[in-house]
């Protein structure tokens, strides 16, 4: 909805004082609707359910080798900023996390 920022601000009273019986009956109706919007391409074949066979299914994406400036954690196995870096003792390197 557009704002008119130039105009001058009516306070929620100066609203409520002009609006008329029947207006603020209609809002209190709209605003109480038990009515649920659902999307007709959201169907029950769109989920997926835990265990479901995903063999034929095929994922594409793109892989982004380490950087310099990145560790692997040798405790969770993620790959993180030099700057999450816990600690380091020879090849160890821990994350913030997992310290």
């Amino acid at each position: 909805m557009a704002t008119d920022y130039d105009a001058p601000r009516r306070t929620e009273s100066e609203d409520l004082n002009e609006d008329s019986l029947e207006e603020l009956k209609a809002r209190r109706s709209e605003a109480q609707s038990a009515a649920v919007d659902v999307d007709e391409s959201d169907t029950a074949e769109s989920f997926e359910l835990p265990g479901a066979d995903l063999s034929g299914e095929e994922l594409s994406v793109r892989v982004i080798p380490k950087q310099a400036d990145e560790f692997t954690c040798t405790s969770c196995f993620l790959v993180y900023h030099r700057s999450r870096l816990a600690r380091e003792s020879g090849a160890s390197m821990i994350c913030v996390d997992c310290a």
